[in-house]
Parts: C-alpha cells; sequence; structure tokens
C-alpha cells in the first residue's frame, strides 16, 4: 500500500476508535453507575436496567445506519464519517454531566436513555461509514488486510477504556468509583472525539466514489437498496452469529466472570484487556490470509468453531478460578471470533455497488445488531436471572449455526473488484426491468 493508503486507513481507524471507546466504557464501567441511577436492590437487577438502556441504543442502530448511510452515500465517506463522531460526541457530554437517582430521580436515567439513543444514531452510521471508506481506500488485493482495521480500531477503543478503567481501580478507591470516577472516561471520550473531528475535517474522499458516475436521485435510497435486497438480507444472517459471538467474548466477558465466575472486578478487567489486545494483533494476520485464501474459508471456521465450543468455553469459563485459567479459555473463543471480525466489514462491502454500499451495509447490518448483538448481554443476565444461564451458551451456538448455513451457500466475495461489483449490480437491474 502506498503512503496516502495508509493515512486514509489511518484517519478512519482513529475516529472508529474513538467511537468504540465510547460505546464500550458504557458497558466496561456499568457495574459502577448501574446503582447510580436505579433504586438500591438486588445488583443484577440493575445491571438488567444498565444492559437494557445498552441494548436501546442498539435498537437506534438502524435509524443511524439509515439516515447516515443515506448522508454516506449521497454527500460522501468523509461527510458521513464527520457527522457520526459529532454525535459521539454530544451523547458522551451527555452521560458525563447526567444527574444521579439521588438528585433527580429517573431523570439522570432519562439522560442516560437520550445519550445512548444518539450513541445507537451514531454507531449505526459509523460501522458501515467505516468499513466502506476502509474498503474503497486500500488496494484491490488487500481489501481483507485493510478493512480488518476497522475491528483492529474498534477493539483498540475497548482496550483504552479497559485501560483506563485498569487506572482508575489502581488510582481510586471503589466508593470515589462509584460516586464520581465512572465519569472520567465518558470527558474523555468526548475530548478525544473533538480531536477525531478535526482529522476528519481534513481526510481525503476515497477515488472510488468520487469517481462514481452514478449520481442519481435514488443514490442511497432505501428503492435503491431493494433493487439489491438478497445481499441485503445476506447481510442480516451473516451478521448474526458473529455479532452475538463478539458481544458476548469482548462486551460482555467482563460481567460474566465478576457477576457469575466470582472472580473480582480488578482481575476481570485485566483478562478482558489482556485478551483484546492479542485479539486486535491478529485481525490484520487474518485479514492478510482471506487475501489470499478467500472470505469463505476463514467465515467457515468461525462458525463451526463457535457452535461446537461455545457451550464448554462458557461453562469452563464459570468455573474459572484465576486470572491464567480465565484468560486461557477468552483467548481460545476469540480466535474463534476473528475468523468473523477480520474480514466482515469487507465482505458486506463488496456485496454492494458504490452508490447505495453505504446504506447496504448499515441498514441490514444495524437491524442484525440490534436484534442479536445489542440483545446479547440482556439475554444472559434474563438466563442467569431465571437460574438457567447455561441457556445462553446454547443460544449463542444456535446463532452461530444459523450463519454457518449461510456462509457455506454464499459465494467468494474475494475477486470481485467494486467495478464488477457494481456492473454486476447494473446488468441485474437492467435485466429485471
Amino acid at each position: 500500500m502506498g503512503r496516502q493508503h495508509w493515512k486514509r486507513i489511518w484517519v478512519g481507524s482513529a475516529g472508529n476508535m474513538v467511537e468504540w471507546f465510547d460505546w464500550f466504557v458504557y458497558a466496561s464501567f456499568a457495574t459502577y453507575f448501574a446503582g447510580a441511577f436505579f433504586p438500591s436492590g438486588n445488583p443484577t437487577a440493575q445491571l438488567m436496567n444498565t444492559a437494557g438502556i445498552f441494548a436501546v441504543g442498539f435498537f437506534m442502530r438502524p435509524v443511524g445506519g439509515w439516515l447516515l448511510g443515506r448522508v454516506g452515500d449521497r454527500k460522501g465517506r468523509k461527510a458521513a464519517l464527520t457527522l457520526t463522531v459529532t454525535l459521539m460526541s454530544a451523547s458522551a457530554i451527555l452521560i458525563a454531566v447526567a444527574p444521579t437517582y439521588g438528585v433527580a430521580g429517573y431523570g439522570g436515567a432519562l439522560v442516560l436513555l437520550v445519550a445512548r439513543l444518539l450513541q445507537g444514531l451514531s454507531v449505526g452510521g459509523e460501522y458501515a461509514a467505516s468499513a466502506t471508506y476502509l474498503t474503497e481506500a486500500s488496494d484491490p488485493g488487500r481489501r481483507g488486510f485493510a478493512s480488518s482495521f476497522q475491528y483492529v480500531s474498534m477493539t483498540a477503543g475497548q482496550i483504552a477504556g479497559l485501560g483506563l478503567q485498569i487506572v482508575l481501580q489502581r488510582t481510586m478507591s471503589d466508593d470515589a468509583l462509584h460516586s464520581y470516577g465512572w465519569r472520567i472516561p465518558f470527558v474523555v471520550g468526548a475530548l478525544g472525539a473533538a480531536v477525531v473531528f478535526y482529522l476528519r475535517r481534513t481526510m481525503l474522499e476515497t477515488e472510488v466514489y468520487e469517481e462514481d458516475a452514478s449520481h442519481t436521485e435514488e443514490r442511497g435510497t432505501l428503492r435503491a437498496l431493494w433493487r439489491h435486497r438478497r445481499e441485503a438480507f445476506l447481510v442480516i444472517a451473516l451478521t448474526m452469529g458473529g455479532t452475538v459471538a463478539y458481544y458476548t467474548y469482548t462486551t460482555y466477558l467482563t460481567k460474566y466472570l465478576s457477576n457469575s465466575a466470582g472472580l473480582s472486578k480488578e482481575t476481570a478487567t485485566l483478562v478482558s484487556f489482556t485478551a483484546l489486545i492479542v485479539f486486535a494483533c491478529l485481525q490484520p494476520l487474518a485479514g492478510a490470509l482471506s487475501d489470499r485464501i478467500g472470505r469463505r474459508p476463514l467465515l467457515i471456521t468461525f462458525a463451526v468453531g463457535s457452535t461446537f465450543l461455545t457451550v464448554p468455553i462458557m461453562t469452563l469459563l464459570r468455573h474459572a478460578d484465576g486470572y491464567w485459567p480465565a484468560l486461557g479459555l477468552a483467548l481460545l473463543a476469540l480466535v474463534v471470533v476473528t475468523g468473523y471480525t477480520s474480514i466482515n466489514a469487507c465482505v458486506k462491502a463488496e456485496l454492494f455497488p458504490t452508490g447505495v454500499r453505504a446504506l447496504g451495509v448499515a441498514l441490514p447490518y444495524a437491524i442484525a445488531n440490534a436484534l442479536f448483538g445489542g440483545t446479547a448481554e440482556y439475554v444472559a443476565l434474563w438466563f442467569k436471572k431465571g437460574g438457567i444461564e447455561s441457556g445462553f451458551y446454547w443460544y449463542v451456538a444456535g446463532c452461530a449455526a444459523v450463519s454457518l448455513v449461510v456462509y457455506v451457500t454464499m459465494r467468494e466475495t474475494k475477486d470481485l473488484d467494486l467495478a464488477r461489483v457494481k456492473a454486476r449490480a447494473e446488468s441485474s437491474v437492467t435485466t429485471a426491468s
């Protein structure tokens, strides 16, 4: 890759990192602020309340996917990426200043809800805008490698959040963290978003977008997307298993180790932090491998592994009695998940023509995340509260099994360069008419 390509990937990834830092610190610090916004009582019930608001953010993602996907296709990838980080900055500020239950009753929870709605809008468009930008900005033969940096940056954002949590845990008392310390990461996220906003204002648009000639009134519309409904439904199906597994072993892992396995919050956080560093390093390696052998082999490997290993891994994690056993199992799970995370961005982007690519990735992906990814933590806690926690393990495995069927039957996308995708799509539309 040339220097200009690396610069574009860096700018797109840096913004994605801040977006996901803000998104994930909500989940990683939930154990500290859950009691601040809801009446005292059962800790699991408080976590379910905050997890419910976390899930609400996911249900706004289809709206954000439609709105910001449309902006990305009609106004450009740069315009969409700048708008997403602006919304994320506003949401972080709201959470940082939200009043507690003791001060404003449920008013604080309402502010928290509004902030999560803004985050949902932002992330709903961020994923697609970033996936599209990274895919279009890379060399044709290295799209798998380049697009893998989306999950590198996403994971880097979570690592930064967990790293800050570790620092705060070691420099502040537990009472201070529950009282006001949990607000610090949201202040940091707002400041980081301001920096990325400046970077994205000066970023370059992709050549693929600028050279595309299909600038019509239907560009980036639902009507245009409906012409590619087969690809849209394919995105939903292939996302299902991957998003459930990803959020299980990243967002929910720290709570699971603390609330179910009985590890201390500090140990659980350190396990997640270490595992995620290794996970981030694996993404470019797997992405580069897909450029050589194709996308389907990696997707199939993930689905087979997740279908058959989820139940034993989660069962053993529940009985992990220390840092090293928990870390080993977490790493095994994340190695399996890498088969999906490293390449899913480019696979989805390669399915659509330029004029509807951002919307085509954004809306169906957001729908799948609202239904499966965003609810994963809440479903897990629901099973736990019902006394059948192992039911969640089978749920994750079942979702992976559904995606496995899709991966086995879908076509390979590695050799479909963006120009051919456009030509094939236009040809199918002409034939249909």
